[in-house]
C-alpha cells in the first residue's frame, strides 16, 4: 500500500509528453537529413514515416513479450532510444559519404528506432495500469500526453532547434533528452527496479557523451561537410530555410545550398550575363526591375550596368543568405557590393506570395531560383506562378527564367517551356555552356512575339557579344524533344516537373 502511494503518477505523464516529442524529432530529423543528403524530400518523409510507423507498430507487437520488469526493461529502451537517436545524423552522413548503400543503412536506422519507439507507450501504459488499477483513465491520459508531445516535437524541430542548432547538435540534445527520462526514472522508482546502479553508472557515462557530442556538433558538423565538399569550407551557415555553405579553393569561391552548387566565382558570369542581358535587351524598356531568388547579388550587379535602370526590387525568402551576401567579403567582391545600391529595394518574401500581393508592373522580370527539386520549390515553376508573373510583367516587357539544363534534364527543361507558354505567353529557350554546370538553359518570356536577332547587348560583359549572344538561341539535336506532345505541363496539384527533375538527377547521380 505504501508503496502504491509513493508511485509518482504525474512523473510518468511527464515523461510521455518528452519521449513522444523526442520520437517526432527523430522521424523529421531522419528525413530531413536524407532529403538533403540524397534529395527528393517527398520520397524521404513518405518512406521515413511509413517506415517509421510500422517499426513502432513491431514494437508495440513485441511489448507483449515483455511480463516482468517492466521499469528495468522501460530504462533499457530509453537508453537505446537515446544512444541511437543521438548518433543518427551521424550514421546518416558517415554512411553517404563511405557507403554506397545509403538507403539500406537508413532504412536500418528507421527500423530500430521505431521499434523501441514502439515499446514506449506499451510499457508505460502497464506501468501505470498495475499502479493504478484504472485502465480507462490511465489510456485516456497517456495518449492525451502522446499526442501534445508529438505536436511539441514537431513545432520545435523547424521553428527552434533547426535554425539554432543544426542537424549534428539536435541529434545529440534529443538524444540526451532520451537518457535524462532514464535517470529520473532510475532515481524515482528505483524500489521497482532491479539492475539500479549498472543503469545509472551505463546511463550516466552515455548522457556526458551525448552532451559532448552536442557540445562539439558543429566541430563534427564541419569535419562531415569538409568530407562532402572538394574545397575548404570558409563558411557554413542554416538558416530557417536552408544550409548555405561557401568554400574556396584559391581564387574559386563557390556557394552551395542544401548541397547543390549556386555559383563558381570563376565562370558564373556566364550565367549571369546570359540570365540578366537576354531580358534587358529585349524588353522595349527597363526602368523598373524585378528579381525574383538571387539573393547572391550577382544578377543585382548585372542589372546595374544599365543607367536608365530607376528602381530593382529583389525578392528572396531567406533574409540570412542576402545579408550573408551583403556582408562578406569574399561575396561582395564578387557582387561589387550590389546588394547595398541605393536602386535596390530588398523585399523578405515567398516569391508566390509577393507576387500574388503585388499590383506593380515591371519592365523586366528575372527569375533566379534554385532548381525544383522539391515539392516548395516546384511551386515556383508552376502554371499559376508564371500567370501571377505575366500579371506583373508590362505589355512591352521581357522576362527570362532560370529552367535547369536542356542536356542533362531534358524533360524537366522543356517542361518549364511548356508551362510557361501554356499560360499564353511567348517563350524562346536559349543556353549557355557554364563549365561548372555544363549546358544550362533559360527562357525568355514576352506577352508578344519578338525576333531574337533584335537583341543587342551594348553594356560591358565578359562573355556575351554580338555573336555568341546570337548562338544561344541554337539548340543541338541531343538537346531537343523529339515529341514535345508527350511533356506535360508543371501544375499545383499535379507536380509533373519535380517528378522529370528527379528522374534526370537519379540518372546522372
Amino acid at each position: 500500500m505504501n508503496e502504491k502511494r509513493s508511485f509518482n503518477y504525474n512523473l510518468l505523464m511527464v515523461t510521455t509528453l518528452i519521449i513522444s516529442g523526442c520520437s517526432i524529432i527523430y522521424e523529421v530529423l531522419i528525413s530531413s537529413v536524407s532529403s538533403f543528403l540524397v534529395g527528393d524530400s517527398i520520397k524521404q518523409f513518405s518512406i521515413t514515416i511509413g517506415l517509421y510507423m510500422s517499426a513502432m507498430g513491431l514494437g508495440s507487437y513485441l511489448s507483449k513479450y515483455i511480463k516482468t520488469q517492466l521499469f528495468d526493461w522501460f530504462v533499457v529502451v530509453e537508453i537505446g532510444v537515446g544512444v541511437l537517436g543521438g548518433i543518427s545524423t551521424l550514421i546518416l552522413f558517415l554512411s553517404n559519404i563511405y557507403i554506397e548503400s545509403y538507403e539500406l543503412i537508413m532504412y536500418i536506422q528507421i527500423i530500430l528506432i521505431g521499434t523501441l519507439v514502439g515499446l514506449e507507450i506499451p510499457l508505460l501504459t502497464r506501468i501505470i495500469e498495475s499502479n493504478t488499477k484504472d485502465l480507462r483513465i490511465t489510456l485516456s491520459r497517456i495518449f492525451s500526453f502522446d499526442y501534445i508531445g508529438g505536436l511539441i516535437g514537431s513545432i520545435a524541430f523547424p521553428l527552434i532547434l533547426l535554425p539554432k542548432f543544426g542537424y549534428f547538435t539536435i541529434a545529440f540534445l534529443v538524444g540526451s533528452l532520451n537518457i535524462i527520462v532514464s535517470i529520473i526514472i532510475i532515481h524515482t522508482y528505483k524500489n521497482y527496479i532491479k539492475n539500479v546502479y549498472f543503469f545509472k553508472l551505463s546511463s550516466i557515462a552515455l548522457l556526458i557523451l551525448m552532451l559532448m557530442g552536442a557540445v562539439f556538433g558543429d566541430n563534427i558538423a564541419n569535419l562531415m561537410e569538409g568530407k562532402l565538399y572538394r574545397d575548404k569550407i570558409v563558411l557554413s551557415k542554416q538558416t530557417p530555410y536552408q544550409n548555405i555553405v561557401v568554400t574556396k579553393h584559391k581564387d574559386d569561391l563557390r556557394l552551395f545550398i542544401n548541397g547543390n552548387i549556386q555559383f563558381s566565382s570563376s565562370d558564373e558570369y556566364r550565367y549571369h550575363e546570359a540570365l540578366v542581358h537576354v531580358p534587358m535587351n529585349a524588353s522595349k524598356n527597363r526602368k523598373r526591375v524585378l528579381i525574383l531568388g538571387g539573393g547572391d547579388g550577382l544578377a543585382v550587379r548585372e542589372v546595374l550596368k544599365y543607367l536608365d535602370v530607376l528602381k530593382i526590387t529583389l525578392v528572396d525568402l531567406d533574409e540570412d543568405m542576402v545579408k550573408l551576401s551583403k556582408t562578406n567579403s569574399n561575396i561582395v567582391n564578387l557582387n561589387k557590393n550590389s546588394l547595398n545600391n541605393s536602386k535596390l529595394e530588398i523585399i523578405y518574401n515567398d516569391a508566390f506570395k509577393f507576387l500574388e500581393e503585388s499590383n506593380e508592373v515591371y519592365d523586366v522580370i528575372i527569375v533566379d531560383l534554385p532548381d525544383p527539386n522539391n515539392e516548395s520549390l516546384n511551386k515556383l515553376y508552376t502554371n499559376v506562378f508564371y500567370r501571377l508573373c505575366g500579371k506583373n510583367l508590362s505589355h512591352s516587357g521581357a522576362m527570362s527564367v532560370q529552367s535547369t539544363s536542356p542536356y542533362y534534364a531534358k524533360e524537366a527543361y522543356w517542361c518549364i517551356n511548356k508551362t510557361i507558354e501554356s499560360e499564353g505567353l511567348n517563350v524562346v529557350p536559349y543556353h549557355v555552356e557554364v563549365p561548372t554546370f555544363g549546358d544550362w538553359g533559360f527562357q525568355l518570356v514576352t506577352k508578344t512575339p519578338m525576333d531574337t536577332k533584335d537583341i543587342k547587348v551594348n553594356v560591358d560583359t565578359r562573355f556575351l557579344n554580338k555573336e555568341t549572344l546570337q548562338k544561344l538561341f541554337i539548340f543541338s539535336k541531343d538537346e531537343l524533344i523529339n515529341n514535345k506532345e508527350s511533356i506535360k505541363s508543371n501544375t499545383l496539384t499535379h507536380p509533373m516537373l519535380l517528378s522529370y527533375y528527379l528522374k534526370a538527377v537519379n540518372n546522372w547521380r
